[in-house]
């Protein structure tokens, strides 16, 4: 059994600040740094994993080589494959025009070639993330795509030399709600694919699900509700069929986004307990001090693998998934009525990283229903940025809506709730709210959440420390800034910096 590894350094764009090893300290970070990135990771920082991203981006198709060239002492001794790991998140080609993808699995091969002629005793790249799965198929899709391209390279352009591993391992990335609430119906239909191909059982499978994803197409509390469903399903499959099962979440800093920071691991290994793999993004890695981050790593590299498995009746998760449904509904009606105020802001979002642009014919945007949205961070950095943090959307009139016994179900299955709450608000600006809702009335549908979450959850929200009462300032800016993109960049920034993440 290959080692899982615990983290997972991912290039998600969330950083405010530049990374600690950019000599020119500048936050946005090419394409052509990310092996740099990658080997810091490894070596400075501690992680085990790193996610190497074809999805909607430039990618650098030289990296092995690369990485082995120009690193060979390090490769030497730490191999790729057996001590690191890189792992390829390649475009859906049910969403995106995959043109990457050829390249990508090109890589594979090719990078199984040059590692053997090296002496190197393992096959560096063996696993691919499927971004958006949503079928069981789309998987074994992969699989075969692989397994012919790789008897093809070698049958006809190095025939002289060993055959290529043919077989490529999938990583399932579950992100809406839905598919995350099915994925053990995804599981089963895999499964039986893959005996039917391969003719052998799954000795194991990683499944990767996104926090941020299924909180921006459906609210924090029907996110974090799915994600919670889904940990306990996928133990629920592995104890019926055998398989090996390692749920891989993909948090980010803040609590929308799942609310991994280097100050949060206590709370994050209590509410995502079962879960073997995390990623931690560039907003944790650059945002806060670097021996903060490397104590922050070490602590979840040694204690994720040991947390319990958890276990909840059918009964309740049927009532968990009700309570999911009805929040959703709300956000989503919530959402649709003001989208068109926030355009400016998400516009107007930094970018910090080489991603293509959403030109309609090689890159895609979420949606939700009919309304397009941003990406997860671009939209949860537009919401803190104005004082009004996504996380209260439908949260609290979902609160208000439940019975004491189904507010007392909640409270047991997520313990750091009102914390979690708490947090969030510490970046509110209620002013802002304030001007919003007189200017569109469907922005009182949040003012009723917040009051609901202060008096169901019995918590106060607003700024309590100098930098928190001095991003409540800049918020005050940006909402008057709409009409100056440029200016309001720079502030969406300066808070960013503040909060220690981009979105």
């Amino acid at each position: 059994m290959r080692r899982i590894p615990p983290t997972i350094a991912s290039q998600h764009p969330d950083n405010a600040l530049p990374p600690y090893w950019d000599k020119a300290k500048q936050a946005f970070i090419g394409a052509y740094s990310e092996m740099a990135e990658a080997v810091s990771c490894f070596q400075e920082l501690g992680v085990s994993e790193y996610m190497w991203d074809w999805e909607g981006k430039h990618a650098d198709a030289a990296v092995i080589d690369r990485l082995f060239s120009e690193y060979y002492d390090y490769f030497s001794k730490v191999q790729l494959g057996r001590d690191k790991f890189l792992t390829f998140r390649i475009p859906n080609i049910w969403e995106e025009k995959g043109y990457n993808l050829l390249q990508a699995m090109t890589v594979v091969l090719s990078g199984e070639d040059f590692a053997r002629d090296l002496k190197f005793q393992q096959r560096p790249l063996f696993e691919m993330i499927l971004p958006m799965t949503e079928r069981a198929d789309q998987l074994e899709h992969m699989q075969e795509l692989f397994q012919k391209l790789a008897h093809f390279k070698s049958e006809q352009f190095t025939a002289d030399q060993p055959a290529n591993n043919d077989y490529l391992e999938m990583i399932p990335l579950v992100e809406s709600v839905e598919s995350q609430l099915a994925v053990a119906d995804l599981l089963t239909e895999y499964v039986a694919m893959h005996q039917k191909h391969f003719k052998r059982k799954l000795e194991y499978i990683r499944v990767f699900f996104a926090c941020s994803d299924s909180s921006l197409t459906s609210g924090l509390l029907a996110g974090i509700l799915a994600n919670k469903l889904l940990v306990i399903r996928l133990y629920e499959f592995q104890k019926r069929t055998g398989i090996k099962i390692f749920p891989f979440a993909g948090p980010g800093s803040l609590r929308f986004r799942g609310g991994l920071s280097p100050y949060t691991i206590d709370r994050f290994l209590q509410e995502y307990s079962g879960v073997r793999t995390v990623t931690v993004q560039s907003a944790f890695r650059y945002d806060n001090p670097i021996e903060d981050v490397k104590a922050a790593i070490a602590k979840l590299e040694t204690e994720l693998p040991k947390t319990p498995i958890p276990t909840l009746s059918a009964d309740k998760q049927a009532r968990l998934v009700a309570i999911s449904e009805q929040s959703a509904k709300l956000y989503r009606s919530t959402i649709k009525q003001i989208a068109d105020d926030m355009q400016v802001y998400f516009k107007a979002v930094p970018k910090r990283r080489d991603r293509r642009q959403h030109i309609g014919l090689v890159a895609y945007a979420r949606s939700m229903g009919e309304q397009t949205l941003p990406r997860a961070i671009t939209f949860t950095a537009a919401f803190y940025s104005i004082g009004v943090p996504p996380e209260f959307i439908a949260f609290g009139r979902s609160l208000g809506n439940l019975s004491p016994a189904d507010l007392e179900l909640l409270k047991t299955v997520y313990p750091n709730i009102a914390s979690d709450l708490e947090a969030a608000g510490r970046y509110f600006n209620a002013d802002n709210l304030e001007a919003l809702a007189k200017a569109n009335p469907a922005w009182q549908r949040i003012q009723e959440d917040v009051q609901s979450v202060q008096t169901v959850l019995e918590i106060d929200l607003g700024p309590q420390t100098d930098d928190e009462k001095a991003h409540r300032k800049l918020t005050t800016a940006a909402l008057a800034l709409k009409d100056d993109p440029a200016m309001l960049g720079e502030v969406i920034t300066k808070a960013a910096v503040l909060r220690r993440s981009l979105g």
